[in-house]
């Protein structure tokens, strides 16, 4: 293992979170707020840690394949142990269990909270709890890629183990300029969001907050009661907002390029957008009679469907009280997710349509025994490897969704809300069902389950595997 590139990376991750913490600072200075100052020191104590742990650089500046998922997994800790301390130095989350996962649920895009009064946060924490699901929506590290110098194996390592979905898929030869390419799709998609609310009567910092929210799909609210007050028009920006940034940004790409008919050839992107118009069409109509009019029906159900299926989190109505058909619809959709190559979160719709491709070709496989099918998705074969890799991501899905459920059952909750709390956290989504609905929070919890789920919400986050490689002993051990 090149231990001098994993300091260096995370002095690269240390130093940029540093300079990024400079923006809650700034907000806090314009609404005079003391806060302003906390946030100023730690982004100093970040710089001034990364430029300690990077005062030499490495001889060697390779990154393997372990190397990559190690670098990715202690990037991210790095970046939540040292981004929860503007919380604890405030004094607006004390604790640091509750400061953590107040954190990892930011950068991670989850968006679930221990707060029972965000009202009460000043105003450069609620930027910096926003904010974090911005950063971490597209991942730290990708950022770090466009502006890091390393080798081509060493960017690609690390752009594997951090990009969501069964596969990475480069848009153009160089791995870095793809790097370039999905930042500046992302940051023109936040600036129309942002301008869009603004025109519809937002202020500019509840644009921005929201804004961050919406593309990086994390669902941090600025108010107690959600999204619930705002008005219909801007409900509906915000739910298209969330449905787009759950795309994968591969789309984007070819329609840039013109390629409009290999665009259109997506399948995942197809089957994407019929799960969200058949689950807003089922839940409207099992909903009928709660709200006064058609319309308002429509809107709610698509907000909370686009929410629930991007892992936003966001909220307009409390749907513990819908009916348990709408109910249950939600809680697939948490496990669905969105598209692999998006900031959203889940299982990721690309998995789904191969496993239930898979599925077929078993059955036809017991109908005609000589028969021999091959996958095929987007009209190209799918390897066996990526196969494997899929059975093999289910398979630790299952167990650690399992043990983490077993774990926090001792705090004695319902099932309804230890099983919804633990799919929420681990699908990166927000809120879930019963005390950890959308009007409730995960204050109660204890704090070795606070811990447990906020391992679930990093763990959701780099697709399992770069997180329980710490745990190997033999990741640890010297290359020879």
């Amino acid at each position: 293992m090149n231990r001098k590139m994993l300091r260096y990376v995370i002095s690269w991750v240390l130093k940029t979170e540093g300079i990024l913490m400079a923006f809650p600072a700034i907000t806090g200075a314009l609404y005079r707020e003391r806060e302003a100052l906390a946030y100023l020191l730690c982004g100093l104590f970040c710089v001034g840690a990364g430029f300690l742990l990077s005062r030499r650089k490495p001889e060697d500046m390779e990154l393997y394949p372990k190397d990559g998922y190690v670098a990715v997994a202690l990037g991210w800790v790095a970046l939540s142990v040292f981004g929860c301390l503007p919380f604890m130095v405030t004094g607006e989350i004390p604790f640091f269990v509750d400061a953590l996962f107040e954190i990892v649920s930011g950068f991670t895009t989850t968006g679930s909270s221990i707060l029972t009064d965000v009202e009460a946060l000043s105003h450069a924490s609620l930027f910096w709890r926003s904010f974090s699901h911005w950063i971490g929506g597209m991942g730290v590290l990708v950022f770090i890629l466009a502006i890091l110098p390393m080798k081509g194996g060493s960017v690609m390592n690390l752009m594997k183990a951090e990009s969501p979905g069964p596969s990475v898929s480069k848009f153009v030869p160089r791995v870095r300029g793809t790097a370039k390419i999905l930042y500046q799709i992302y940051i023109v998609m936040t600036i129309v969001l942002i301008l869009s609310l603004l025109l519809s009567g937002m202020t500019l910092f509840e644009s921005l907050t929201l804004s961050f929210g919406a593309a990086g799909t994390g669902g941090f609210s600025i108010l107690n009661s959600g999204c619930g007050t705002y008005t219909p028009v801007q409900q509906w920006i915000l739910t298209i907002g969330m449905i787009l940034f759950g795309v994968n940004f591969n789309f984007y790409y070819l329609i840039l390029c013109r390629k409009f008919k290999a665009a259109a050839l997506s399948q995942e992107v197809r089957a994407y957008f019929l799960v969200i118009l058949a689950a807003i069409a089922a839940i409207t109509v099992d909903i009928q009679g709660v709200y006064d009019t058609l319309g308002e029906t429509v809107r709610h159900a698509a907000f909370q469907v686009g929410s629930i299926i991007t892992t936003t989190g966001y909220a307009t109505t409390d749907f513990n009280l819908w009916p348990e058909f709408s109910k249950t619809i939600l809680l697939l959709l948490m496990f669905i997710g969105a598209c692999a190559g998006s900031t959203g979160g889940g299982i990721k719709v690309s998995r789904v349509l191969i496993l239930l491709k898979t599925v077929k070709k078993e059955m036809m496989s017991i109908v005609h025994p000589r028969s021999v099918k091959q996958i095929h998705f987007d009209k190209r074969p799918v390897e066996h490897e990526v196969l494997r890799s899929i059975n093999v991501f289910l398979t630790v899905y299952m167990t650690i969704f399992a043990f983490s459920l077993l774990v926090i059952s001792m705090d004695e909750f319902s099932l309804e809300t230890n099983f919804s709390a633990v799919a929420t956290t681990f699908n990166n989504i927000g809120p879930g069902m019963d005390k950890v609905g959308p009007m409730g929070n995960f204050s109660e919890y204890s704090p070795l389950s606070k811990l447990v789920l906020t391992f679930d919400m990093l763990a959701g986050r780099l697709e399992l595997f770069p997180m329980l490689i710490l745990f190997s002993p033999s990741t640890w051990r010297k290359r020879h």
